[in-house]
């Protein structure tokens, strides 16, 4: 099971113009997120402060990774970036080092 860092943009065009249609969208966008968090699949999220963007934390494999950013699809863009831990980095290092 792999670890990935989300960066995460909403798409400006789909946002409504309306303060009240506003909000039912960003309420439905946190009760996705609430549902990946309990899953145990999104580990940490955050949204940046006065932006229409933010990150996110996920496990699992790349094929659970693509399945579940599609739920958010055609409304957020993600940028994905695989993480490797300290132990996989030590390994890295012992291969250079032999």
């Amino acid at each position: 099971m792999g670890k990935y860092l989300l960066l995460w943009e909403i798409d400006a065009t789909k946002i409504p113009v309306s303060p009240k249609e506003r909000g039912a969208g960003w309420n439905t966008l946190m009760q996705m997120v609430k549902q990946d968090i309990k899953k145990g699949f999104t580990k940490d999220w955050g949204s940046f402060v006065g932006e229409l963007s933010g990150y996110a934390v996920d496990e699992g494999s790349e094929l659970e990774v693509m399945n579940a950013l599609q739920q958010y699809t055609p409304f957020v863009h993600f940028k994905v970036h695989p993480i490797a831990s300290v132990s996989q980095v030590e390994e890295m290092i012992k291969a250079l080092t032999k």
